[in-house]
């Protein structure tokens, strides 16, 4: 049927797209980090680059080999259930974040809509374990999730010019957490002082997608003094690997 899932698809003609959902959906995320994963591993003759998303897997090609990589693909995909296979090596990360204030300026606003008072709304926020859904929009920069319904908040209608590197914002039931200065039309509800990307780091891109992460509340005089002893621009965060 033309709405099943998984499905491959062309992207042009040098990409195939393996979709598992047309929506956010936990598992559908789940199978795309196992079966990218998989890919990395063992990639198809023909496949050259890979990347996930929210709710599929690009994979693109070489010129000529369209065919026979999507072939190998469907043959991937019928092996197994891939929202049942584990998840490649994972950390677990704490990040810290100062939640309101100058750091969170529409921290009062977001509790408003969703019914908390803002020192609520941070203890849900900052307890939260989400994890590393997709990578985009800025080298390393996470969507992370997925929050409970009452966090399924509107993007704003229009844009806040900008927010800082390192930005917490929440809308659709996600953070993202900002790799660079940039405008966006979710709200800013912290800051942490966390490098997405860095350059000159053994591993530049910090988070991977499957790892999970907590954001908790620390002062924003906390979050600076952990930083400025931080040489890798992690912001003071810590991590241990999943099993």
């Amino acid at each position: 049927m033309a709405d099943s899932f998984p499905r491959i698809e062309p992207l042009g003609a040098d990409a195939l797209l393996v979709r598992f959902s047309d929506r956010l959906d936990d598992a559908a995320n789940r199978a795309c980090v196992s079966f990218r994963a998989a890919l990395q591993a063992s990639p198809p003759e023909g496949a050259l680059e890979t990347a996930s998303s929210l709710g599929s897997v690009l994979v693109r090609v070489a010129a000529g080999d369209a065919g026979r990589v999507q072939d190998a693909l469907r043959r991937l995909l019928d092996a197994r259930d891939w929202a049942t296979v584990p998840p490649p090596p994972r950390r677990l990360w704490s990040i810290p974040c100062s939640y309101g204030g100058a750091d969170g300026p529409q921290l009062a606003e977001t509790a408003e809509m969703v019914g908390m008072t803002a020192e609520q709304a941070t203890e849900a926020l900052s307890t939260a374990r989400v994890r590393v859904l997709s990578l985009g929009f800025a080298p390393g920069m996470p969507y992370l999730g997925i929050l409970p319904e009452v966090w399924d908040l509107p993007r704003q209608t229009a844009l806040t010019p900008k927010v800082p590197e390192g930005a917490l914002v929440v809308a659709v039931r996600q953070f993202v957490l900002f790799g660079t200065e940039a405008p966006t039309g979710w709200r800013q509800v912290g800051r942490t002082l966390f490098g997405c990307f860095e350059q000159a780091r053994p591993r530049p891109i910090a988070l991977s997608p499957g790892d999970e992460v907590q954001f908790p509340a620390v002062s924003g005089e906390a979050l600076r003094d952990g930083a400025s002893r931080d040489s890798e621009r992690h912001g003071g965060a810590s991590w241990t690997v999943l099993e």
